[in-house]
């Protein structure tokens, strides 16, 4: 037996095979959050498109897992050390320009906060029939608390409630679209009454969702790094990967969206929260209380970790620098972001994704999507 070939697998499979998925699997938790699992985004962006929808989400998850393919492996190659270097590299002779990912990625955290607000408080006024608002004040009000004592805590949680959360709504996307058994139906009556006047719409969407995802480019680069000096096109395998994974589960959610649209589309609440609600319909009782309590956990510890993720950045800024006591500085920086997004949670979770994100995937694009697509591989492959 070859001990040293041995040595290279963990479980009976190489661990470079486990490195590749588990670097796939890092952006597939990320895409496949809470504000995924409540059916919002993909409503919003390919539903509404018609049977084009589904050459807008494979669109989409291409676009996304090639921009973080060129990105990686700029990160690599180069032995950057920070996601303000690779955009300094990227961007060079306009180095100053990496301000722009910046202010897309601070943004973008603000209206990832706000969405995990707003998708709780509307599956705890669904669930227990609370006021909205005041679900907006309770949800702010823990996340605060989890943010300044018990962050590290959620943070692990979270992990688990993203994989129950995941389970849990591919098993109701198969489940729904056997029960609708309607899919070819729909299909073809999309086609006949759209034709091919959706896919410049469908088109700008892909990009438009591929752009605020790229939110997530900071962690993947830290996750991708473990490619770093290694020359089996490690980074691009892995994005294959996350291709096929994230392109199989958004797939069934819009398919199973599709199916039932004419149920949850006919209320204000179906709109909102389009899964849970087709869910009711079905009768599925027991998988609805799993689903609702997972729900509500997956967008809690998304709200607290994002927050989180957020004060740790800012606390040892100048700004701050006079708050000696660092729970008071945390907690002064907490809550700044969190009332802000609870400001902006008012305006309800159809419009956060269907605004805030959209108006961050049109500046993605430009700052993001296409310089990597464009400018990265050049400097890729010149390198």
């Amino acid at each position: 037996m070859d001990i040293q070939a041995e040595n290279k697998k963990e479980f009976g499979i190489p661990k470079s095979a486990m490195a590749i998925f588990s670097v796939a699997s890092v952006l597939f938790s990320a895409h496949a959050g809470g504000g995924f699992a409540t059916g919002n985004q993909e409503n919003t962006y390919f539903v509404s498109l018609g049977w084009s929808g589904i050459i807008s989400l494979v669109l989409a998850m291409f676009l996304l897992t090639m921009t973080m393919r060129e990105a990686m492996i700029m990160y690599n190659k180069f032995n950057l050390k920070s996601h303000k270097e690779l955009f300094e590299k990227l961007y060079h002779p306009f180095d100053k320009l990496e301000i722009l990912f910046e202010v897309f990625f601070d943004i973008m955290v603000v209206m990832a906060v706000a969405a995990a607000v707003s998708g709780a408080a509307s599956a705890l006024q669904q669930y227990l029939g609370w006021n909205y608002y005041v679900n907006i004040a309770i949800v702010g009000a823990i996340i605060l608390c989890l943010t300044i004592f018990g962050a590290g805590v959620v943070r692990k949680a979270s992990t688990y409630m993203g994989i129950a959360i995941m389970f849990c709504v591919l098993i109701i996307y198969i489940v729904g679209i056997r029960n609708a058994g309607n899919f070819g139906t729909v299909m073809s009556a999309s086609f006949a009454e759209q034709g091919f006047s959706q896919v410049p719409h469908a088109i700008g969407n892909a990009f438009t969702y591929a752009g605020f995802q790229c939110v997530t480019l900071p962690t993947m680069l830290a996750c991708g790094a473990i490619f770093s000096g290694n020359k089996n096109h490690a980074e691009a395998k892995s994005m294959t990967v996350s291709f096929i994974m994230n392109t199989i589960a958004l797939g069934l959610a819009v398919i199973m969206l599709m199916c039932w649209q004419s149920t949850y589309g006919s209320s204000e609440a179906g709109m909102v929260l389009p899964t849970l609600t087709t869910l009711k319909s079905m009768h599925m009782g027991w998988m609805m209380a799993i689903y609702g309590i997972t729900l509500i956990l997956c967008l809690t510890s998304t709200g607290v970790t994002t927050t989180f993720a957020f004060v740790s950045r800012f606390e040892n800024s100048k700004i701050f620098s006079k708050v000696e006591n660092p729970v008071k500085r945390r907690m002064a920086i907490s809550a700044f972001i969190i009332i802000l997004s609870m400001t902006i949670s008012l305006v309800g979770l159809t419009n956060i994704i269907k605004y805030g994100y959209g108006y961050c995937g049109y500046l993605a694009i430009a700052i993001v999507v296409v310089p990597f697509l464009t400018v990265g591989v050049y400097k890729n492959r010149k390198a």
